[in-house]
């Protein structure tokens, strides 16, 4: 059995003394009050999974101490004990949020049975809950990584729209943490109990991209064999994130601008309206007002998702964040890893400072755990570094030919680390699987 602790708030010393002694015998916690006032005492200074109280005490009526209990303790269940229960009562008392409510000269075998049930249910909440603060916890805005004034700067903006229920477009380069900065709006939000759905607009075609967004009746087109919830109803009273919104369909972009404005929407053949209670999160690389000069996207739309605008630095006009950023992943991946936390030869630091982050922190990320697989010592160096790097140095033809032995050496270790795993280890080099086949051929790597 998990460890619980038990409030008994009864004014009759007997009553509460042989419930205390019945209570510890199965291993629980015990805190006894005489009055109601002491007994919400009790709660606010200790963790209490379950009340047993009497409804009739000196200062209150334990029917309606029910929801001060759960005011002070949401997760907490209450059973209510009574030597003149009535129907009425009862039915008031599970209203008001009793786990249950039962007659003092009962069999006193039945307080267990019960209490067991509660704590169970309460013990369950308690879970939830510390999960729940976990996600949020690992979502929030303490947890993005930057000090630079762009970066502090769309921190502080995120911050103000999250307490709102604001339509915001992220913008910004590829790669920028545009879904993290989402992720925090929400979960910093009145909505964080309800769901956070993504969506990628550039990953489906334009049907299937309607069908999976607002859902669909059965047999509204082959392979329609059941009705389909979309997204939109999936995020219903939470967040719903859609990224790349630059690459939607323009009919589709009519059908989203419905949904801004009147919170409805049509499923794929059907007639009736079904209504949402969603916070739209919208995110681009593209400059979205150029797109709708050229007919590419909807002007009314764009004012619509542009209410809040957030711009995301790239790491080009963020580059004091650079060696923050390396040090964060380095920290990161070292501990999926197993490993000791690595340092950076200054010139490995330099390189990364130098180096034109067209893929931005995405890139970075990638970077960092494969110089990490590389690296053999506690310092990463510039050995560790992809062939790229070097390049940019406007290094000679003599010194490219040297080049492709550091390049041969990279895939082999690469190999050699995932195993022989050619998606795994194209992946870690940012090359597609043809490449790697083709470089491997190159350079006699065997197959």
């Amino acid at each position: 059995m998990s460890k619980a602790n038990i409030l008994i708030i009864d004014d009759e010393n007997d009553i509460r003394n042989l419930l205390v002694r019945l209570i510890r015998l199965e291993g629980y916690e015990v805190f006894q009050a005489e009055t109601g006032k002491k007994g919400l005492k009790v709660l606010s200074k200790e963790t209490v999974h379950t009340v047993v109280c009497d409804v009739k005490l000196p200062d209150a009526h334990g029917v309606d101490l029910i929801p001060k209990i759960k005011e002070l303790e949401p997760r907490c269940e209450v059973i209510l004990l009574t030597a003149y229960g009535t129907i009425k009562d009862g039915v008031q008392a599970i209203k008001n949020g009793a786990f249950d409510y039962i007659s003092k000269g009962d069999d006193n075998n039945k307080i267990i049975p019960l209490l067991s049930r509660a704590v169970e249910k309460a013990l369950l909440q308690f879970k939830v809950s510390e999960l729940e603060q976990m996600v949020s916890n690992r979502h929030s805005f303490a947890n993005i990584v930057g000090e630079s004034k762009p970066m502090q700067k769309a921190i502080d903006m995120a911050r103000k729209v999250a307490a709102t229920d604001t339509t915001v477009l992220l913008t910004g380069e590829t790669g920028t943490g545009k879904e993290v900065f989402a992720q925090a709006i929400h979960y910093e939000s009145r909505r964080k109990q309800m769901p956070f759905v993504a969506v990628n607009c550039s990953a489906l075609g334009k049907d299937l991209l309607e069908s999976e967004m607002f859902g669909h009746k059965a047999g509204a087109f082959t392979g329609a064999n059941k009705d389909k919830r979309g997204l939109f109803e999936e995020a219903d009273g939470g967040t719903i994130f859609l990224d790349e919104i630059g690459e939607m369909d323009l009919v589709l972009q009519a059908k989203l601008l419905r949904v801004l404005e009147t919170g409805t929407f049509l499923k794929v053949g059907e007639t009736k309206e079904t209504k949402v209670d969603v916070r739209v999160i919208a995110a681009t690389n593209r400059d979205l007002q150029k797109e709708s000069e050229a007919n590419k996207f909807r002007l009314d739309l764009y004012y619509r998702l542009s209410v809040f605008n957030i711009h995301l630095p790239g790491l080009q006009e963020r580059k004091s964040d650079i060696s923050l950023l390396a040090r964060h992943f380095i920290a990161l991946t070292t501990a999926k890893m197993n490993r000791k936390p690595l340092q950076m030869e200054q010139s490995f630091e330099q390189a990364l400072v130098d180096h034109r982050w067209k893929g931005n922190i995405r890139e970075l990320k990638n970077v960092i755990e494969r110089a990490i697989i590389l690296s053999n010592d506690e310092v990463l160096t510039t050995e560790a570094l992809p062939f790229d790097f070097l390049y940019e140095s406007g290094d000679d033809s003599a010194e490219a030919f040297r080049l492709t032995t550091i390049e041969e050496k990279h895939i082999r270790k690469v190999l050699a680390f995932t195993g022989g795993n050619k998606t795994r280890s194209a992946e870690l080099l940012g090359i597609g699987l043809t490449t790697l086949y083709r470089k491997m051929e190159e350079y006699g790597i065997d197959k």
